[in-house]
C-alpha cells in the first residue's frame, strides 16, 4: 500500500479519473465499478506431521458482464480480500481491454509456499477447489482460474482434476482452468505469453517516433538499456524476449538483491549462476544492489517492474531514471507515484494493458479445450502443401531451383505454438494503437493509462448495451 491508500483505492482512483473522460451513465460507471461477488473462506488441511492447519483463502467475481469469468490463484503470505478484489477489478478492465469475451475474477491462497510439502501443497489446492466448486466459483461456463505468483501449471492440473472428478460427465471440464501442462489440455505458448506480450507491448511503444521523441529516445527498441525487476514467469520471458528483439539488460533484480552491469547482462549466464549460487548476487562482472527495489532506481531507458504491486511509490518515483516504464507486474506503481512519473514526463506503459498476454493465450486455451481440438492441427499440412505447389510453379515459371533447405523453410505450416504466437501479436498490437488513439484524442487530459482505462470502460458499457440492459 501507499501511506493509508489500498490497492483497491487505487484500482479505483484511476476508473474515476477515466470515467470522467467519458459520458456513460453514472448509475452504469457504479455498476461497473463495484465487485460482484467476493468468497471468503477458511478450511482445514493436515500437515505431514499429523497437524491440523487452517488455511485462509479468497476467490472475487468482479464482474459478470462477461461470463465466465477469468483470473490467477496466487499463493503469498501478503493476499488478503482488499488484493484480490482489485486484481479482480484489474482483471475486468483488462480483458474488456484485449477483446477477450471475460469478465474479472482473481483467487488467493495465504500461505508462503516455500513452507509446505508437496503433498501439502496439494492437498490445499484440491480443498481449495472444492470449496470454489460447492459454491459454483468453478466450471468452464461460470469462473476459469490460472496461474498467478505463487502458482504454476501444476497447481492448475490439480485444480482441472478435482473439479472433474466432482462435476462427472461435464465434456468441457478440462476448461475449468487455463494454464495446465500441455499433456493435460495445456497450450504450448501459455508459459511464456506474459512474458512475450511486454515484449511486443514495448516494442509497439518504441516503435512510434512521435511517443518518443519528448523522451529523447530514437525510434526502435534496438539499443535501450532495460532493467528488469523480477525473474519469475513474467519477468524472465520479457527480459528474454527483449534481449532477443536489441534490448540490453543491464539491470536485474530478484527477492535476494539486485545486480547491474551497463554494458549488458547475459540472461541465460545469470539464470545458470541463480540455479547453482541461491542468488543472482555475486554474479562475475556484476555490481550487486543490496535491495530489489534499488534497481528501479538505475540509469536506463525501459523499466520493467515485474514482481508485485507497490514497488514503484512516492518516495522512490522522484529517483526513477528511466523514460519508459513497462509495467509488467499488477499494479507495480502507486496512484502518487504515477502522478509524479506523469508529472517528470516518464512515459508509463500501463498494466492493464502490457501483462495481458497471459489472459489472452489463455483465451486461446479455454478455446482450445471447448473445441477438442489442438490449434493447427487440421491445417498446417495443407498449408505446407499449398506452399510447395505455389514454390514449384516459381520454379517452373522461371527456371530457379530452391534448395531442400529453401524449399523446408519456405512451405512450413503454422503450427499450435506459431499460431498462439501470431494471435498474441496481433491482439497486443492492435490494442495498443487503439489506447494511443485514445490518448491523442485526450492528449491534455489523459495518459496511456487514463486512455487503456477509458477503452476497457467503452467496450465494458457496450457489452451491457448489447444485452439490453441498463439503458
Amino acid at each position: 500500500m501507499s501511506g493509508d491508500t489500498s490497492f483497491l483505492d487505487q484500482v479505483n482512483r484511476s476508473f474515476d479519473l477515466a470515467a470522467a473522460l467519458t459520458d456513460h451513465p453514472p448509475h452504469l460507471l457504479a455498476k461497473i465499478r463495484a465487485c460482484d461477488s467476493v468468497y471468503r473462506m477458511a478450511f482445514p488441511i493436515r500437515r505431514d506431521d499429523g497437524t491440523v492447519e487452517v488455511v485462509h483463502a479468497w476467490r472475487a467475481e468482479h464482474s459478470h458482464h462477461r461470463l465466465p469469468t477469468k483470473g490467477g490463484i496466487r499463493y503469498a503470505t501478503v493476499v488478503n480480500e482488499d488484493e484480490v478484489v482489485a486484481l479482480a477489478a484489474l482483471m475486468t478492465y483488462k480483458c474488456a481491454l484485449m477483446d477477450v469475451p471475460f469478465g474479472g475474477a482473481k483467487g488467493g491462497v495465504r500461505i508462503d509456499r516455500k513452507k509446505y510439502s508437496e503433498g501439502e501443497l496439494e492437498r490445499i489446492t484440491r480443498r481449495y477447489a472444492y470449496e470454489l466448486y460447492r459454491k459454483n466459483f468453478l466450471g468452464p461456463a461460470l469462473d476459469v482460474p490460472a496461474p498467478d505468483f505463487g502458482t504454476g501449471a501444476k497447481e492448475m492440473a490439480w485444480i482441472a482434476d478435482t473439479y472433474i472428478q466432482l462435476s462427472t460427465g461435464d465434456l468441457n471440464g478440462l476448461g475449468c482452468v487455463t494454464g495446465k501442462p500441455v499433456a493435460q489440455g495445456g497450450i504450448r505458448g501459455r508459459a511464456e505469453a506474459t512474458g512475450r506480450g511486454v515484449y511486443f507491448g514495448v516494442r509497439e511503444a518504441c516503435a512510434v517516433a512521435e511517443d518518443l521523441k519528448p523522451l529523447g529516445l530514437p525510434e526502435g527498441l534496438a539499443g535501450k538499456r532495460v532493467v528488469v525487476q523480477g525473474l519469475g514467469n513474467v519477468g524472465y520471458h520479457a527480459a528474454n524476449f527483449l534481449a532477443g528483439g536489441g534490448a540490453v539488460i543491464v539491470g536485474l533484480a530478484e527477492s535476494e538483491g539486485a545486480i547491474h552491469a551497463p554494458d549488458g547482462l547475459d540472461l541465460a549466464a545469470v539464470v545458470a549462476h541463480r540455479r547453482a549460487t541461491g542468488r543472482i548476487t555475486g554474479f562475475p562482472g556484476a555490481t550487486d544492489l543490496a535491495h530489489t527495489t534499488l534497481a528501479l532506481e538505475l540509469d536506463c531507458d525501459i523499466l520493467v517492474p515485474a514482481a508485485l504491486e507497490n514497488q514503484i511509490t512516492a518516495a522512490n518515483a522522484p529517483r526513477v531514471k528511466a523514460k519508459i516504464v513497462a509495467e509488467g507486474a499488477n499494479g507495480p506503481t502507486t496512484a502518487e507515484a504515477d502522478a509524479i512519473l506523469r508529472q517528470r514526463g516518464v512515459m508509463v506503459i500501463p498494466d492493464i494493458y502490457l501483462n495481458a498476454g497471459g489472459v489472452t493465450v489463455s483465451y486461446f486455451e479455454w478455446v482450445k479445450n471447448l473445441d477438442h481440438l489442438r490449434f493447427g492441427r487440421m491445417e498446417k499440412r495443407f498449408e505446407e502443401g499449398a506452399y510447395r505447389r505455389l514454390l514449384q510453379a516459381v520454379e517452373g515459371a522461371t527456371g530457379k531451383r530452391f534448395t531442400a533447405a529453401e524449399m523446408a523453410t519456405a512451405t512450413q505450416g503454422a503450427d499450435e505454438e506459431a499460431l498462439v504466437g501470431s494471435g498474441l501479436e496481433e491482439t497486443m498490437v492492435q490494442a495498443w494503437h487503439e489506447v494511443r488513439t485514445t490518448r491523442n484524442k485526450h492528449r491534455d487530459r489523459a495518459d496511456f493509462r487514463l486512455a487503456a482505462m477509458v477503452n476497457a470502460l467503452d467496450k465494458i458499457v457496450h457489452s451491457y448495451e448489447d444485452l439490453g440492459i441498463f439503458p
